[in-house]
């Protein structure tokens, strides 16, 4: 009887890459990573993983090899994952559809990975947003910004991990985000186009939902402004039962307006005076270390349920406990040379704090970009109540520590 195979479409260094391969096994799969260059996913060699290079920009190619694939193994299911490219949330659609596996809708999910067509449809299916408008070069930048009204948040209409996103709060800023993204310094995966948005303000939350269901919704954090890089997630968010009716109502109009509901979604929301209002929805499952966070708080392992939904298996979403748990990212304040980073052995050992992870080696360069790519590593806390997590999880934090060396400027 031929072994049953996990495919992973490319992986995630930082992400859940990791954990899909260990929850796969754990389910008595092979887990195999396609991947046009699997060497940037380290976890892959230290598992001992399969991995295989390929075009994963390819259809035909993967379904070629997935043909070829299937002489050996009994493919099980296909998942996959992204970096900066959620065009791979629609392959893996396309995929599962070519060979009748479970799977989520390609055209719902690159709708969706289109912010434009994404705020069009939530428009029209009632779904409260932010005041927006595309534009494609700077004078419709400028125009939009002023029809809105500052401070406008400016973004590419496709990406992920608050790429190119910064919040402009007068022209000066604006003009130099807009040279930024159109002059040559942003990397664009197709023809430029670009949302001016309204800056809804209000505290920051995320649902997380699988099939239909709000499996929970954290309170995130951000740095400091312009940029939107993500400083502390917490499970659950600190809301009254009206609030979480509210957001969980909003979440489902979502999915009906986006035709989605298959899966994991994750929706990013500003709790404002007039009620939540929809950032952006993603049609996949939150980031690392969403899934830890949400296993620690609710007992609920959503890698291992979203594989059973793959493979056809009945999934189980219910609560095992309530606890509170957090995630606070390292993000440095200096570009330069990284000297040393420590303090995560004794940061273990503080008695709640269930994880430590530096995400780069000593003697890396740094180079902040105002996204994702900016942390370093991150801390986990979790228990019974809140006040307590927040204090364990600032203890740990305040025993790392790390140097870093700035770049020489001109003329050293």
């Amino acid at each position: 009887m031929a072994k049953r195979a996990l495919i992973l479409l490319e992986g995630h260094p930082r992400g859940n890459g990791l954990l899909y391969v260990q929850a796969a096994r754990r389910l008595g799969l092979h887990p195999i990573t396609l991947s046009a260059d699997p060497g940037q996913y380290d976890y892959l060699a230290a598992e001992g993983s399969e991995a295989i290079r390929v075009d994963t920009g390819n259809l035909d190619v993967l379904i070629r090899e997935c043909f070829q694939l299937r002489a050996t193994y009994d493919i099980a299911g296909i998942t996959g994952f992204s970096g900066d490219d959620e065009s791979v949330y629609a392959t893996v659609g396309k995929l599962c559809q070519h060979f009748d596996l479970p799977g989520p809708n390609p055209v719902s999910i690159e709708r969706c990975c289109d912010k434009f067509t994404q705020r069009q449809l939530l428009a029209e299916g009632g779904v409260p947003i932010p005041a927006y408008r595309l534009a494609v070069n700077a004078k419709e930048i400028k125009s939009s910004a002023a029809e809105i009204g500052l401070p406008v948040i400016v973004k590419p209409v496709v990406g992920s991990g608050s790429v190119g996103i910064r919040l402009c709060r007068n022209f000066d800023e604006l003009a130099e985000h807009t040279n930024y993204l159109l002059g040559g310094k942003h990397t664009w995966q197709s023809s430029p186009r670009i949302l001016v948005e309204e800056f809804a303000q209000g505290p920051h939350c995320i649902a997380q939902v699988m099939g239909n269901e709000i499996v929970g919704i954290s309170a995130a954090d951000f740095g400091g402004p312009p940029h939107f890089v993500f400083r502390e997630v917490t499970f659950p968010a600190p809301l009254a039962d009206d609030e979480h009716e509210r957001i969980a109502d909003v979440s489902l109009s979502c999915l009906r307006a986006l035709g989605l509901g298959w899966g994991p979604t994750n929706i990013e929301f500003r709790r404002t005076k007039l009620g939540p209002v929809v950032i952006e929805v993603n049609p996949r499952l939150g980031g690392a270390p969403d899934p830890q966070l949400i296993q620690l708080a609710y007992g609920v392992d959503l890698i291992t349920e979203h594989i059973k939904l793959l493979i056809g298996k009945e999934w189980d979403l219910r609560r095992k406990h309530s606890h509170t748990a957090a995630a606070r990212f390292l993000i440095p304040d200096r570009n330069g040379i990284l000297d040393w980073i420590d303090g995560d052995s004794r940061a273990t050992a503080v008695p709640g704090v269930a994880e430590v992870r530096f995400y780069i080696r000593p003697k890396t360069p740094i180079a902040r970009k105002g996204d994702y790519r900016d942390w370093i590593g991150h801390v986990i806390a979790v228990s019974p109540s809140s006040a307590r997590t927040e204090a364990i999880l600032q203890r740990g934090v305040d025993l790392i520590d790390w140097s870093i060396t700035p770049f020489p400027t001109l003329g050293e």
